[in-house]
């Protein structure tokens, strides 16, 4: 029995765990409902339960040079300075292992698809161009070890020209949706590096809105993906390769110029084709002509050589992957996931984490009337890992104690 006016406490250590600022971005809250959604809830008390695990698959990205048992006392540390009564054992890689395991990739896909969105206001600097929500579409491959499961699950890159067999690390191919203003990505969709990216950017179409204006490299022009991206009633401005012919049907004022595209399997153009707007123009010192295609077909709306200017926005969606691949996850990335679920799950950990230091940046940035890309990610994410081992103890859980009568 505990001593009079003493509070016994049946909560455990782990089911404190927070991880700083992050866990505002994260609620226990929302956490426990995508578990629930999915159903990864508990039958039976563990040392790892799944909201746990949800946290330490986030503090693993967040601290991705780190050992797992290494991740586990940074998640818990500042909750031991502070006197927590309850022993609390740092599981063993293996056991954490299966934790993941059991915990799968649909809880944290689930959990990226209900908070992962654009943050940009109107008042967020960089953000738009007129009346249009800025966004970019690219692809890109994270390396991943080289276990049988990963091969057969997801593919190396092709052979080298000089025939080596089974170089380079199995990979896995994302395709995704950037806010250009402030860097968040709003959705993906990954796949094994054989399928193609058209495949794969079909399905982060979904995330599309009117009122977005989205920025595409040349290799992502075809028309049947053109039409589904337009389809979606966002504006688009793609580059297109060379050798896309593009028939002048209308020279307009601004030195653009009104054309159609036709599907490349319907060479004599049976069928209508698709009216766009050429942008052509030249960089300084250079003598390649770059092709730009919008469906924004009035010049009144959107002068050529703003488009032109504005086409280089495209970029923001490197540096995105520059900080999510470089600066979280270290030079020459490797995820650590030796099974094909658990490197999808890994995936969704850093564009997770990525958010949220971004949504947080975004903050700041119109706190200070910045733009946020003015702010920089490495001083933020450092100050965020401090932020963890640093955590007010509160309870994840929001359970209160029962309080036990007084001894007689």
């Amino acid at each position: 029995m505990p001593r009079a006016g003493q509070v016994r406490s049946t909560e455990r250590l782990s089911d404190r765990v927070a991880i700083g600022v992050l866990t505002s971005i994260f609620p226990p809250s929302v956490v426990d409902s995508v578990l629930v959604a999915t159903g990864r809830v508990e039958q039976r008390s563990r040392l790892l339960p799944s909201r746990l695990v949800v946290y330490f698959v986030l503090a693993m990205c967040l601290f991705s040079g780190q050992s797992y048992e290494e991740v586990a006392r940074l998640l818990t540390e500042g909750l031991r300075e502070r006197r927590w009564r309850t022993k609390w054992t740092v599981p063993s890689t293996a056991a954490i292992w299966k934790a993941r395991s059991r915990l799968g990739v649909e809880p944290v896909r689930h959990l990226f698809s209900t908070v992962c969105a654009p943050v940009a206001d109107r008042g967020t600097l960089g953000a738009f161009y007129r009346d249009w929500r800025l966004a970019a579409i690219d692809g890109t491959t994270f390396d991943l070890p080289d276990t049988t499961a990963n091969v057969e699950a997801f593919g190396r890159p092709p052979r080298s020209g000089r025939g080596e067999k089974d170089v380079g690390y199995p990979q896995i191919r994302m395709v995704g949706l950037v806010e250009c203003g402030t860097h968040v990505v709003f959705d993906v969709a990954l796949g094994p590096l054989k399928t193609g990216e058209h495949d794969l950017a079909r399905r982060v179409f979904g995330s599309l809105r009117p009122g977005m204006l989205v920025l595409a490299d040349r290799g992502f022009f075809g028309v049947g993906l053109w039409r589904s991206a337009a389809a979606t009633g966002a504006d688009l401005l793609w580059r297109v390769r060379k050798d896309i012919v593009l028939t002048v049907v209308e020279q307009l004022p601004d030195g653009s110029y009104l054309s159609e595209v036709f599907d490349q399997r319907d060479p004599h153009h049976v069928r209508p084709g698709t009216r766009v707007r050429v942008v052509e123009y030249t960089l300084a010192g250079h003598n390649e002509v770059y092709r730009l295609i919008t469906t924004i077909l009035d010049p009144a709306a959107a002068p050529a050589s703003e488009l032109a200017k504005l086409y280089a926005q495209r970029w923001e969606f490197e540096s995105t992957l520059d900080e999510i691949k470089t600066h979280l996850g270290g030079s020459h990335l490797v995820l650590r996931s030796q099974h094909p679920d658990g490197a999808e799950q890994e995936v969704y950990g850093f564009l997770l984490v990525h958010h949220a230091i971004r949504t947080l940046m975004h903050r700041a940035a119109r706190q200070g009337g910045h733009d946020p890309d003015r702010v920089s990610f490495t001083r933020s994410l450092r100050v965020v890992r401090r932020q963890v081992t640093n955590q007010a103890a509160f309870s994840p859980q929001q359970t209160r104690p029962r309080r036990q009568s007084r001894s007689r």
